[in-house]
Formats: C-alpha cells, structure tokens, sequence
C-alpha cells in the first residue's frame, strides 16, 4: 500500500510540473525543454568562470579592480550615506541576524519541503501567453528542483506570497537593508504601485532574462543559499547589443541559461574581432555566493543565472540614498499617470522638498500631468466631506429614532 501510494504521488508531482511546462511555454513539446543538452554542458561552463570578468573592446581583465562592481564589507556599508554604483555587499544576513539563513535553505531539500509548512502554498513558476500566473505547490517543485534537466529550468520567481496566511511568514525571516529602507514609493498603497518584492527559489540553469528594472527603480537582491551568475551592461548600452539579439542563433531562445551560455559569449568574440561595431561596449560578470547582496543601481541591464540551486530575495525601490529619484519620477509620470498623481500628493505631505522637485522636472520639460494633483486633491475633499455629512446625517436619524423610542415608552 506504501508504495503504490508512494508512486501516485510521483505521478501527481509530474503531472503538475508537465501541465506548468506547458503552460509557460506553449511552443515547447515537453521533449523540447532539454533538446540543447546545456544540463550535460553546464558544468564544463561553470568551470571556466572567474569571480570577475571585466570585458572592453579594449582589454579583458579577471581582477575585481577592473570591475564597476564596487566590493563592500558590511561595517563599511552601514556607514554609507548614499550608493549609487553597482555594489556585491558581504554579510547582511548573517549580521543583521536574518533567520532565512536557517529557515530558507531547507526548501531546496526535497525530503524536507514535502513536510514543510510551506507544502501546500503555491508560488508563481513562470506566466502564459496572456500574462496569467502559473502557480505550482512547493511540493511539487521542489522534486523538480531535484531530477530535472531542462536547459532552462522553470523558477519560483514569486511577489505575492505576502498575501498568503501561511507563506507570509517569510516576511519575518529577513529585513530590508538599512541603506536601502527608505522606499518613497511605500507612499503609495501596495495595491496602486507594481510588483517590488519577490521571493526566489530555482535550480541550477534557472534565471531571469537580460532585462531594466521597471519605473527606474534601483534593486538589491540578497542570496541565502547557492551561487548565482550576473552580467551588467552600463545605461547607455543599447537594447541590441545588450540583449546579443544577432547572436541568437535559429532555435535558440534568450533564457538565462541560453544567454550566458553561447550568446554572451558569442557577442565578446565578435566585439574582439570587430572593435569598430562596438564602440564603448563595457561587459561586468561576476559570481554572487550566499550571504552576498547585490545592489543595482536604476537603468543598468542585467541578467541572472543561478549556478547552483538557490534561495533568496529581491526588491524594488525608490530613495535619495540610491540617488534615483528624478529619473523614477520621469518614468512613473509617462508609465502610472494615477499612480503619479497619488504620489506627488504624499510627498507634498511628507517630503515636500521632492514634490517641489517634481514639479521643477515637469515644468523643464513643459508636461502636464494627466490626473491635475490640485483637482484630485479637491476631488477627494469633496468625497470625504459627502462621507462626513453622510455620517452626521445618519448620526441625527439615529439619535431622533432614539428620542421618538424614549417618548414612546411608557
């Protein structure tokens, strides 16, 4: 009875992991997740690595001092009053005493996961042709996580755990870095402002594609477990070179694994043979390993794969302190004109200094908001002053009913 117990279970987690395949990648035949064999290449690619590789159209360097990437130790960073240049930060976790350091590690083990609390929550795996979600229980995932060998694994790249009575509890196990708390866009409801956090968990090859974080905001991304593999471009790269779109050869597609793997490696040998092409190219790899988090900053490309199996976190923001504030403004209102509106309003309240900083940037460039903040502040008086005179009128009905009941009674 065990066993046949034991073997249903493997069919219903392979079921569920065949049916989110499909769902993510609707062009795929389950046969074509792996038919470019990266799972039996990958560990000949990780062995050419260096912790840093700077690449120019003029020399290729492995020393960290040729990096952009600024190596911070944490008793340097808390001292820091502003960060603007790509950072590896050493030691969050473990000094500020994040319990995801133990709790977060177990999730990768399969044994484990599947008696975990965790079990039965199901985290984002990947979206469908219309942007739809695609949920998988951890369960499931992390026997995946284990067997699987598809060139670009599926990835719990989730932001909405948050909302669930049981998966929320990760928001206990770590804390936002002190440089980087003050988020102004917390002054808007979570509901109004887009995806900013997410929890991460994936198997080696997993990733995210070459990409710009969205309304200029800056990113820190802290790994608990594993090691993970980035490249950044500089802002001024274009979106052609950036993303190797000429070297991406019929069949291919760019996931992670695919891009670092023979694209970017394709594009730094033709920028050597073919300087001229290229002119300024700047190219920042280097290995992030657990307890490090990387910061970075607004309009930088980059791309992720995880080397091993990891676990970790992101966010999303908006501060002085990264120094992004003029460029978020500019973004947010073109991008979420409401959005904007709403903000513009609490920082008048709040930080008054940006909301006259806002208001320089759109009379330089002679643009005019959507949503006027001034009628939509008047707007909301008007809707607050109709619920008060609502609630005194129902107060006085209430009270006349109580009177007429008193003079009723005998």
């Amino acid at each position: 009875m065990g066993s046949r117990s034991q073997s249903r279970k493997k069919r219903t987690a392979q079921r569920r992991i065949e049916s989110a395949k499909k769902g993510h990648r609707t062009s795929f035949s389950l046969h074509d997740w792996s038919k470019e064999f990266l799972y039996g290449m990958f560990e000949d690619y990780k062995k050419g690595l260096s912790d840093f590789h700077t690449f120019t159209t003029e020399f290729t360097s492995e020393d960290p001092r040729d990096s952009v990437v600024r190596e911070i130790e944490y008793d340097e960073f808390i001292k820091l009053d502003m960060l603007t240049e790509p950072s590896l930060i050493r030691d969050i976790p473990q000094r500020e005493g994040w319990s995801a350091i133990e709790n977060w590690p177990k999730l990768l083990d399969p044994k484990t996961a599947k008696v975990h609390k965790f079990r039965n929550c199901k985290f984002k795996c990947g979206e469908d042709d219309d942007g739809h979600k695609i949920k998988i229980r951890l369960k499931y995932f992390s026997s995946y996580i284990e067997k699987n060998r598809d060139d670009s694994p599926l990835y719990i790249f989730d932001s909405t755990f948050d909302s669930d009575n049981v998966c929320k509890s990760i928001l206990n196990d770590f804390k936002v870095p002190s440089l980087f708390r003050k988020d102004l866009f917390t002054l808007v409801s979570e509901s109004r402002r887009p995806p900013y956090r997410w929890w991460l968990l994936g198997p080696e090859r997993s990733g995210t594609t070459l990409h710009i974080d969205p309304l200029a905001t800056a990113a820190w991304n802290t790994l608990i477990k594993g090691k993970k593999r980035w490249v950044l471009f500089p802002p001024e790269t274009s979106k052609r070179v950036a993303k190797a779109s000429a070297f991406r050869y019929k069949g291919e597609d760019d996931e992670a694994s695919q891009y670092f793997m023979t694209m970017l490696r394709r594009l730094r040998r033709d920028a050597k043979k073919y300087p001229d092409k290229y002119p300024g190219l700047k190219i920042y790899e280097f290995t992030q390993y657990e307890g490090e988090t990387v910061f970075v900053p607004n309009g930088w490309w980059h791309a992720v794969l995880n080397l091993t199996d990891t676990v970790g976190i992101t966010q999303n923001f908006v501060s002085e302190q990264v120094g992004n504030f003029d460029a978020a403004w500019l973004k947010t209102r073109t991008g979420r004109k409401k959005m904007a509106c709403k903000w513009y309003l609490q920082l008048e309240d709040k930080y008054p200094h940006l909301a006259k900083r806002a208001m320089e940037l759109n009379r330089r460039d002679n643009f005019k908001m959507k949503y006027d903040p001034d009628s939509y502040r008047e707007k909301e008086k008007q809707s607050r002053d109709r619920t008060s005179n609502g609630s005194s009128r129902d107060s006085k009905r209430a009270r006349k009913e109580e009177d007429r009941k008193n003079a009723d009674s005998p």
